[in-house]
């Protein structure tokens, strides 16, 4: 904190600052311009206004109701309790915030605090401009009559783990399907892009399928899979209708095919799989069908649901097979929005462009952006001065799943933000403000790890969400994690805000309160700090089994894992005392390791263990003894070696265990 803030907060000079904080034994540098705020704090409870006057700072002595508005400076903040600016800032220090008389907290921080200080929060909330956000696309598109509502192109974000071919097919799929139709092809970079499925001769496709699907579109997200996915997600954007994941056939399921995987069953996204590198020696493609089989992920060829398409994006095989399948899971889909309605978008990516100022790709999800259009996005507002494409082509307008850039924006917004249009400029910019200061203001700190009762192998939860639907979802993925070692028990379970009732009982049964999409009583966060009950609250839901997967696997008991090295015949005896035994001999297969365990083995049955102290080669020291080498070795064991015996060498490593 700075000596100037919190001698003015004091009301006292620096120099006499200096003076009483060494009479509490804490020393400030002459030059110093800066205090510790653990020190700032132990200064202000000893210094304030309230200890110097000797009498009890003016506090209600009864509840008294107060109303918060959505955003207020920590000198408002007090001011409206009618209490001294140090006793406000003191109360925030000790919930983590170190926030300035003159700086921004939000509601709930604010909330938490005023319940600190023995005030009621009233539950309604000044809000200066109604903020959009997570779900408020479902929420527009329900209100869209079926009538008006009409079909549109799927939005597919290609995904898998690295090398595997993703930028390839892209690559692939791009030149293939856009260069052919625009003079020019691709120009720009903008973070996604459309292609049109086109009538060809490739007998490989059904006439009446490609007579079906010519002149469909089909957008692609053109950025970072995975990166692009969690943040958006993460963001409460959900603007991916479809994953195409990529599988190499020559390498089969790896690290991040399996995440890609869990967050598409988390999120509920349909997915095609790409099995890729068809054209190589060694692609196995029955090999990776069985990997995916063993993810849960059962194709059609194998009595399941998921389409698997071959091919390869290197050689442009089995390319308009993969845009058809996309096509058609489109079809079953039913997706749909209304051209006429609300407009409504997703933030891509965003950048400075020279001439243009901040720039933005936005796909439309629902209405159609037009240049002139007031549009809000996040903390950015402005007016559409330029629609563009990804071939550098002026539009119009852009309708639903279409993607385009966009300038006229008074900043860069944040990928994942909400665009949406309306009727004045003052209302963009009063939503935009909302959203700055939310980023901007102080909050309490975030979430806590999930943390079971590791001694008895429980994890206990209680859960709070925003609707029955959301519940039901959260419970059909946490049955998914049973297991034999760790019991998972879901004590309460409900709809609304969390409540003290809440807290007490996480308290005495030791569990963790979940929350999603809904708000905590500031009560509640008091009653929590108290009794050191965690409570998480979640906006993306595949985030929240996440966290809860880690918390049961850090409670698996680890694996002892044993790793072979080598084995070695012994041919000579050459010391033998209590304990200890000087041997020779010869490696017959791997190696001989320094520091490695040994068993020790007679016509193939184990007489006991050691452990290698010793390893020499010719007189000379050595760390690893390799096949057909002869050596000498000092082992710690108390068995009685006799030549002809076998030693095993072998080194053993824990192993966490994995839910399946």
């Amino acid at each position: 904190m700075n000596l100037s803030s919190l001698s003015s907060q004091l009301n006292i000079s620096i120099q006499d600052l200096r003076l009483k904080a060494k009479e509490k034994g804490y020393f400030i540098s002459p030059k110093a311009n800066k205090v510790d705020n653990y020190v700032a704090r132990k200064l202000i409870e000893a210094f304030g206004p309230s200890t110097r006057s000797g009498s009890a700072t003016s506090q209600p002595s009864a509840p008294i109701k107060i109303k918060l508005p959505a955003f207020l400076k920590v000198r408002d903040f007090a001011q409206l309790l009618n209490l001294p600016v140090t006793k406000v800032i003191t109360v925030l220090i000790n919930n983590g915030v170190m926030a300035t008389i003159n700086e921004e907290v939000d509601f709930d921080t604010a909330s938490v605090v005023a319940s600190d200080l023995g005030f009621e929060i009233s539950s309604e909330v000044d809000t200066t401009a109604q903020e959009f956000g997570i779900g408020f696309l479902q929420e527009v598109l329900k209100a869209e009559k079926e009538a008006d509502l009409k079909s549109r192109p799927p939005i597919v974000t290609i995904m898998g783990h690295v090398d595997h071919g993703k930028t390839t097919l892209l690559d692939t799929i791009r030149k293939a399907k856009v260069a052919e139709g625009e003079s020019g092809g691709i120009t720009q970079h903008i973070g996604a892009y459309t292609v049109t499925f086109r009538k060809n001769s490739n007998k490989e496709i059904p006439r009446s399928v490609r007579d079906d699907f010519s002149g469909r579109k089909i957008t692609f997200l053109d950025t970072p899979g995975h990166e692009a996915f969690t943040e958006m997600r993460a963001r409460g954007a959900n603007v991916t209708d479809l994953i195409v994941l990529v599988v190499a056939a020559d390498d089969g399921i790896q690290s991040q095919t399996v995440e890609v995987i869990n967050r598409a069953k988390f999120t509920n996204t349909p997915m095609i799989v790409a099995i890729n590198k068809i054209d190589k020696p060694e692609a196995n493609i029955m090999k990776v069908k069985q990997e995916l089989a063993g993810q849960g992920v059962l194709t059609e060829e194998w009595g399941g649901k998921t389409i698997a398409c071959e091919i390869s994006a290197k050689q442009n095989l089995g390319i308009d097979n993969l845009l058809e399948m996309i096509l058609l899971t489109a079809e079953v889909e039913n997706l749909r929005a209304n051209p006429a309605g609300k407009t409504i978008g997703t933030i891509i990516e965003s950048k400075i462009t020279q001439g243009k100022g901040a720039t933005a790709t936005v796909v439309v999800q629902n209405g159609t952006l037009k240049v002139g259009d007031i549009i809000a996005a996040g903390a950015a507002f402005g007016r559409i001065r330029s629609l563009e494409d990804e071939t550098g082509k002026k539009l119009k307008e852009a309708g639903p799943s279409t993607p385009a850039q966009i300038s006229g924006l008074s900043e860069v917004p944040q990928a994942g933000d909400i665009l949406q249009t309306l009727a004045t400029l003052d209302e963009a910019k009063s939503i935009a403000l909302t959203a700055q200061r939310k980023n901007q203001s102080h909050k309490i700190a975030g979430k806590q790890a999930i943390v079971g009762d590791v001694a008895n192998k429980t994890l206990n939860l209680i859960i709070k969400t925003d609707v029955a639907g959301s519940l039901e979802a959260i419970k059909q993925s946490i049955a998914k994690l049973k297991n034999d070692e760790v019991k998972i028990s879901i004590l309460s379970e409900g709809v609304g805000e969390i409540n003290e009732n809440d807290v007490l009982l996480a308290s005495s049964s030791k569990a963790v309160i979940i929350g999603f999409h809904t708000k905590v009583n500031p009560k509640a966060i008091n009653l929590a700090k108290q009794k050191k009950v965690v409570i998480d609250t979640y906006e993306v839901i595949y985030e929240l089994i996440e966290d809860i997967t880690s918390a049961v696997i850090k409670m698996f008991t680890p694996e002892l894992e044993k790793i072979a090295l080598g084995t070695a015949k012994v041919l000579a005896i050459f010391r033998t005392e209590k304990g200890l035994m000087i041997v020779g001999g010869r490696v017959e297969q791997g190696e001989l390791k320094k520091n490695s365990k040994i068993m020790v083995l007679r016509e193939s049955t184990e007489l006991g263990r050691g452990e290698i102290e010793e390893l020499q080669q010719s007189k000379v020291a050595a760390r690893t003894i390799g096949k057909g080498e002869e050596f000498g070795i000092k082992l710690k064991t108390s068995v009685k070696i006799l030549e002809g015996d076998v030693l095993e060498s072998f080194e053993e490593k824990i192993k966490q265990k994995t839910l399946n």
